[in-house]
């Protein structure tokens, strides 16, 4: 096994195409060519995980977070990032960050968090927009069929709960090739008439050239028509944070009681107790304070996230419980989902649980 197959398995359950445009994900350091000895997955890359890879025998290090987050200019280990990635370098180490594409996954941090705390009734807190595309095609009526299915099988037509999905109008479309054009239909230099099928279908953003070489592959034509276009409808498998409900309701101090053991923190921020009942709740995995009007709008009765600062809890404004768990904290169960979803997906060797601590906040 190769780089390249494992990081087939992680854009599976976290296509890099949905990663936020400011984060830097995919293969950091590395060569996707190289035969794996081992996988390591982490929260952080820091020295002393890249020292357990080497201790390990894992020359893959599987990470949350990005060490290389802004642009290097030099290596020369004056800063933690230079060391690791020079240490990585040195020890043909390879690092993969996921970020905020699990961020944004349907089974990533934030459905992680909801399993935690047993929430039921879960669905995406910010649904990402421009995520769904829509191809348009005309095909010869007695080949729609066959196209379809092909386009199907892609992985293309999917709504919800619905697979197989595409809406189809016949018509009539007319074309003339030149001296240079090979028709399927007709003959070159005569006006040529065809009974056709517009197809339309939706797909997800980020398999497009695997749709547009099945559509290529599958048609007859010489020169295929087809039109791309980005929709704005909302991707409700896609997006930032998730919102569910807690079997029974429970006291906020309660609740609070319970989210700390839960998520194994030392310390909770809260705003003002509001003295009334917890039910719905959202979550939000890392810095999350740019989500805390989606939780009110979602009509959550608290807002789990960290880093929230000291007017974000103002933003409260006695009609939302806000609960800041801590950055790692809200974070540190993700390695553990990882490491779950590889183990299924590679069975020749151990996917290795780093026990490396990388929280730098204390607590006294």
């Amino acid at each position: 096994m190769i780089i390249q197959d494992v990081i087939n398995h992680l854009e599976e359950l976290a296509p890099l195409a949905y990663a936020e445009d400011f984060d830097n994900v995919g293969l950091l350091v590395g060569n996707k060519t190289t035969k794996i000895t081992g996988i390591l997955v982490t929260l952080d890359t820091l020295e002393a995980v890249v020292d357990e890879a080497i201790t390990k025998n894992c020359n893959l290090i599987v990470s949350f977070h990005p060490i290389i987050f802004k642009g290097l200019k030099k290596l020369t280990g004056k800063s933690y990032v230079e060391r690791v990635v020079m240490k990585a370098i040195k020890h043909d180490i390879a690092i993969y960050s996921i970020h905020t594409a699990l961020d944004n996954a349907l089974q990533g941090v934030n459905d992680m968090i909801c399993n935690q705390l047993k929430l039921i009734n879960k669905r995406i807190l910010i649904p990402q927009s421009e995520t769904i595309k829509k191809l348009t095609t005309y095909v010869p009526k007695q080949e729609a069929e066959q196209l379809r299915t092909a386009l199907f099988d892609a992985g293309a037509g999917s709504i919800g709960n619905y697979n197989n999905c595409s809406f189809n109008v016949e018509g009539y479309g007319t074309f003339n090739g030149n001296e240079n054009s090979n028709p399927v239909k007709g003959q070159r230099g005569i006006t040529h008439t065809e009974e056709e099928t517009k197809v339309s279908i939706t797909f997800p953003k980020h398999i497009e050239s695997k749709v547009i070489k099945t559509l290529f592959e599958s048609h007859s034509y010489e020169e295929v028509a087809y039109e791309i276009t980005s929709l704005e409808n909302k991707n409700q498998n896609i997006g930032m944070g998730m919102v569910g409900e807690l079997e029974q309701p429970m006291d906020e101090s309660s609740f609070l009681t319970y989210l700390k053991a839960k998520m194994n923190t030392e310390c909770i921020r809260h705003s003002s107790f509001l003295n009334k009942p917890i039910k719905k709740v959202a979550v939000l995995g890392g810095s999350g304070s740019f989500a805390i009007q989606a939780a009110k709008v979602s009509g959550a009765d608290a807002f789990i996230t960290a880093d929230l600062k000291y007017h974000d809890f103002f933003t409260a404004e006695n009609s939302i419980l806000l609960a800041d768990i801590g950055h790692y904290e809200s974070e540190q169960f993700t390695k553990n989902l990882l490491v779950a979803y590889l183990t299924k997906k590679i069975t020749n060797f151990a996917i290795i649980l780093s026990n490396t601590n990388t929280n730098p906040v204390k607590y006294f």
